[in-house]
C-alpha cells in the first residue's frame, strides 16, 4: 500500500493513497475467491460421500426394520414369552443399529477405530462388573427359548423341588409342596441337571408292601388287582402291574407300579394303602406292620 506524507507543524501522518487502497481491496477479494473455490471444490468432492452415506443409512435403516420383524415372527412361532420376545427384538434392533452408524460414520471418512475401541472397553468393563448377572440373564434366556420347563410345570433342581409360578430373566420362582417360595438363579438352573415330573403327562408311583409269606400269593394279587382296577386316578395305560419279590425272614416283598397324573400321586398313594389294606384284613390276608411308598 502506498502512503504520503503529511506534514502539520512538528507532527507528522501516513495516509494511504487511493491506489493503495484499491490494491488492499483487490487482494483481499483474491483470498476470498480462493476461500470459496476451495469450498465449492471441498463439497463436490464431498457430495458424493454424503449422498452415498445418507442412502445406506436409510436403506440399512429400512434393512434392520425387517429383520427386526422377521426375527419377531420367528419368536412367535416358537412361542417363546412375550417378555423375552421384545427384549430380543431390541438387543436386535439397536446392535444392528449401532453397526450400521459405525459404518456410515466410516464412509464420510471418520475414524472409527477409536469409537470401535470404547465400544469394546466398555462392553467389557461391563461384562467384568456384572459377571454373574449376566451368567443368569443368559440361562433365562437359554430357558425361554428351549423350554426345559413351563409355568405350571413340577420340577426337581438344585436341591429344590415344586412347581414353576414364574419364570423371569434373571430367576425362576418355584412354589415348594409346604408353600415355600424358593427362587432359583438361572445361571446355575440352566446348568444343572432339571427333573421334570410333569412333561410326560403321567407319573408312575412304586407302592412296596410286605406280607406274611404264609399267604396265598395269588390270593394277594387277586384282592390287590381287585383293589387297582375301579380306581379312576390309576391310568389303564400303561397297565399296572403287580411284582412279587424275595421272600425272607418270614415275610414276602409285593411291589405295585402303576400311573397316575402327577397332581394325583400323593392322594392315590395314601388312597391305595387304605384301600388295600382293608381289602387284606376282608380276606384274613396277614401283613406285617410295616409298609413303604415310594413315588418316583
Amino acid at each position: 500500500m502506498l502512503y504520503f506524507l503529511e506534514m502539520s507543524g512538528d507532527a507528522s501522518t501516513l495516509i494511504p493513497t487511493v491506489e493503495g487502497v484499491k490494491n488492499t481491496i483487490v487482494a483481499q477479494e483474491t483470498k476470498v475467491s480462493i476461500y470459496f473455490h476451495q469450498l465449492i471444490s471441498g463439497l463436490v468432492e464431498f457430495a458424493p460421500k454424503l449422498v452415498s452415506a445418507l442412502l445406506v443409512l436409510l436403506i440399512g435403516l429400512w434393512i434392520v426394520k425387517r429383520i427386526a420383524i422377521i426375527a419377531e415372527k420367528a419368536m412367535v412361532r416358537r412361542e417363546l414369552e412375550i417378555s423375552l420376545r421384545t427384549f430380543l427384538k431390541s438387543l436386535i434392533s439397536i446392535g444392528l443399529k449401532i453397526i450400521l452408524i459405525v459404518t456410515v460414520a466410516g464412509m464420510l471418512g471418520i475414524g472409527t477405530a477409536s469409537f470401535v475401541t470404547i465400544l469394546g472397553a466398555a462392553g467389557l468393563a461391563v461384562g467384568l462388573a456384572l459377571q454373574g448377572s449376566l451368567s443368569n440373564f443368559a440361562g433365562g434366556v437359554l430357558i425361554l427359548i428351549f423350554k426345559p420347563f413351563k409355568v405350571g410345570d413340577g420340577i426337581e433342581a438344585q436341591g429344590q423341588s415344586g412347581e414353576v409360578k414364574e419364570i423371569q430373566i434373571f430367576n425362576t420362582i418355584l412354589l415348594t409342596g409346604d408353600h415355600r417360595t424358593v427362587i432359583l438363579p438361572n445361571g446355575p438352573l440352566s446348568n444343572g441337571s432339571i427333573v421334570n415330573t410333569t412333561r410326560f403327562g403321567n407319573l408312575r408311583i412304586d407302592v412296596a408292601l410286605a406280607l406274611h409269606s404264609d399267604n396265598n400269593i395269588e390270593k394277594i394279587k387277586s384282592v390287590i388287582l381287585a383293589v387297582i382296577e375301579p380306581n379312576e386316578k390309576i391310568i389303564k395305560h400303561p397297565q399296572p402291574l403287580v411284582f412279587i419279590g424275595k421272600i425272607e425272614n418270614g415275610s414276602v416283598n409285593i411291589n405295585l407300579k402303576l400311573f397316575c397324573l402327577p397332581g394325583d400321586t400323593a392322594n392315590l398313594t395314601s388312597e391305595l394303602y387304605h384301600s388295600i389294606y382293608s381289602a387284606f384284613e376282608k380276606n384274613n390276608i396277614k401283613l406285617p406292620p410295616t409298609i413303604k411308598t415310594i413315588a418316583n
